[in-house]
């Protein structure tokens, strides 16, 4: 029997809404802790990052939430800042109940702000332990109504040496509530934590899952301050050149957005989304395994299932909510014993997240460095001159020798030769890199040197050249 998130007790308005969010099948995580959580008891949940944790517990707590009371009904502690925004996030997209709202607390951000928006009403509130213990202090943050706490990633908390606020809270917390833990691993600590606090627990366990196939090359690039994603994307595909590729995002906005922009550009690119209707889906992909789509930007909904033959890139665009989803995502490429490459965007304060998959893909990523012009303008001289090998040996060349017999009575050839050649480069170069786009990288390009007769690749200082002065 298939399990269905419906048969694990969950209303039909809630699967309606995980469906509408791509979540089809509940993972073995949510499996065994979601009936037990909505039968009242307390959980002991140990399981990777990556398991489909947050649902797990956070399904349960909505169904059971009263919209009409604004009292802080839920508190969910996390290690870090960053978890506490991606869980509080993943929560809004689990609801569609605006009524409920869910708020993130920590450290860095004006706890004026926090304070304000607590006054104002709150159903669940997803902290670090310092900051909620703060706003616990001041009188902000009132647990008198409190009906469920959750402790997330609750190893990683205590070897980060939050276990006496974690206690501290805990303590403050009226009794009669339902708890639970979930850990990657099941230290002393954490069970002496749940020998305490909770009231004889269910425990329940997840396998450590599969690494990634060792063969799919993945390759993370870290942003510089300041930079957009977008604009760190233009250079990694035109030095890629990916024959076929997925380029994955979080939302159907951005994947609308980010599709426009390489349209924009003149690439070969369509949208995949949950917006689109099943014949819509499936017309794309069609052409998209035709080779008449060379890249699809696509939200997770592609990242199970969707299976297309040679696929040679996956590009993370924006990381996924779990490493989990990360290593469906970049499994669409390196199929059927080929080879394939999964590039990842990262900024600067995602490099948590990076540290999370490499945990938990038990491999290290490699890192790459955003190409420069002047890279890219090599990249673009060395294609060209393998294009015009190919038409040199082509039966199209032959219509062509009476158009260069006439120039060559006012030229000679090497002119001729070099006037064809920066044409087909023109047509082929970026709109970014052209004479009146703004500089884009530390390097700036400079006139290239003519390529030698008998050389197949440019020589080292025409690789770090452009044809044109920018």
């Amino acid at each position: 029997m298939t399990l269905s998130f419906a048969s694990l007790g969950l209303s039909e308005t809630q699967v309606r809404q995980l469906e509408k969010i791509g979540f089809t099948a509940p993972t073995p995580i949510q499996a065994q802790a979601i009936p037990h959580l909505l039968a009242g008891r307390d959980v002991v949940g140990q399981a990777h990052t990556g398991t489909g944790k947050t649902a797990a517990f956070s399904l349960p707590i909505l169904e059971q939430i009263d919209p009409k009371n604004s009292a802080v009904q839920a508190l969910i502690l996390t290690p870090t800042r960053e978890l506490a925004v991606q869980v509080c996030q993943a929560i809004r997209n689990f609801s569609e109940d605006r009524r409920v709202y869910t708020l993130a607390i920590y450290g860095g951000q004006s706890i004026e702000r926090q304070i304000s928006r607590l006054e104002k009403g709150c159903q669940i509130v997803v902290g670090t332990p310092g900051r909620v213990l703060d706003l616990l202090q001041r009188g902000s943050l009132k647990l008198n109504q409190l009906n469920w706490l959750v402790l997330d990633e609750a190893d990683e908390m205590l070897n980060m040496g939050f276990i006496q606020d974690v206690e501290k809270i805990l303590s403050q917390a009226p009794s009669e509530r339902q708890t639970a833990f979930f850990s990657a691993t099941m230290e002393t600590a954490v069970r002496e934590l749940a020998a305490k606090f909770l009231r004889s627990p269910v425990t329940v366990t997840v396998e450590q899952p599969k690494a990634a196939p060792t063969r799919i090359n993945q390759v993370a690039y870290v942003l510089p301050r300041g930079w957009s994603k977008s604009r760190a994307l233009r250079p990694i595909l035109e030095m890629e050149d990916p024959d076929s590729a997925i380029i994955f995002v979080r939302t159907r906005r951005t994947a609308a957005e980010l599709t426009r922009q390489l349209q924009a550009a003149g690439h070969s690119v369509d949208e995949y989304h949950g917006d689109l209707t099943q014949s819509q889906r499936e017309r794309l992909l069609l052409r998209f395994r035709q080779r008449q789509v060379r890249w699809v930007v696509a939200t997770d909904i592609a990242a199970r299932g969707l299976h297309v033959d040679d696929l040679t890139h996956v590009i993370n665009y924006e990381l996924p909510d779990s490493p989990e989803n990360y290593v469906h995502r970049i499994g669409r490429t390196g199929r059927a014993g080929k080879e394939g490459v999964a590039i990842s965007l990262i900024h600067p304060l995602e490099k948590y997240k990076l540290r999370q998959i490499e945990r938990h893909v038990r491999q290290k990523l490699e890192f790459g460095k955003i190409p420069t012009r002047a890279e890219i303008a090599a990249r673009h001289l060395e294609k060209l001159q393998t294009q015009v090998q190919e038409a040199i040996t082509g039966e199209r060349m032959a219509s062509f020798l009476p158009i260069v017999s006439q120039l060559n009575e006012s030229y000679d050839l090497r002119t001729i030769a070099a006037a064809a050649l920066q044409m087909a480069y023109d047509q082929t170069r970026p709109a970014w890199m052209r004479v009146d786009a703004q500089p884009d990288h530390q390097e700036e390009s400079t006139p290239a040197a003519p390529i030698r007769k008998g050389s197949s690749r440019p020589t080292r200082k025409q690789a770090s050249a452009s044809p044109h002065k920018d």
